[in-house]
């Protein structure tokens, strides 16, 4: 029995193939868990999300939209990867919300430097550093999304991008400092 080719599976997606989109998904499903656990990582332990629940989420997104284009798998995975931190940094804005609204947790002295070590940046001061970035360099915002979200290597996020892997290599070690500098807490000037 011949394997399904799931670059052509996604291209019969695109043009409106519904037969396709139910082949397509168990051939990408472990893929696409891969991603979302990655993410995962980068974030706070306790986090109320598994990948299983952002790869469901990010499938009812697929559903409920129509005219995608998926001219490759690397395409797909990339914005797979794009939408999974959509939704990520949507649950973490309304997670933030409400701890606004009054619902406190107390640690002790001790478990504060203890969760200092666990926690990842805050998705939601990366997603908005990452947004500033792109305003100013569009390009490097790609190499970011697509090398820490998407986990993508050095040679794939290049065929991506249609640039050297020298290229990527350059723009993913500025943008990264440019990104450390962001999320570094500033100094009050008094």
């Amino acid at each position: 029995m011949v394997k399904p080719n799931v670059t052509q599976l996604l291209q019969r997606w695109s043009s409106g193939e519904s037969e396709a989109v139910e082949k397509v998904l168990p051939l990408v499903y472990e893929e696409l868990r891969r991603i979302a656990a990655r993410q995962l990582r980068q974030e706070r332990g306790n986090h109320t999300l598994g990948a299983t629940a952002v790869v469901h989420e990010a499938y009812l997104r697929f559903q409920g939209k129509a005219g995608f284009e998926w001219p490759s798998r690397a395409h797909f995975f990339a914005f797979a990867a794009h939408l999974m931190r959509r939704i990520l940094v949507d649950h973490a804005r309304s997670r933030n919300r409400a701890k606004r609204g009054g619902r406190v947790e107390k640690v002790t002295l001790a478990e504060v430097g203890e969760l200092a070590l666990k926690t990842s940046p805050d998705l939601v001061a990366l997603d908005d550093a990452l947004n500033d970035l792109e305003a100013i360099d569009p390009q490097k915002a790609a190499v970011v999304e697509l090398r820490f979200f998407a986990g993508l290597t050095l040679d794939e996020t290049a065929v991506q991008l249609g640039v050297s892997p020298e290229t990527v290599g350059r723009q993913w070690r500025r943008a990264k400092a440019w990104l450390y500098g962001e999320l570094q807490p500033k100094e009050e000037s008094h």
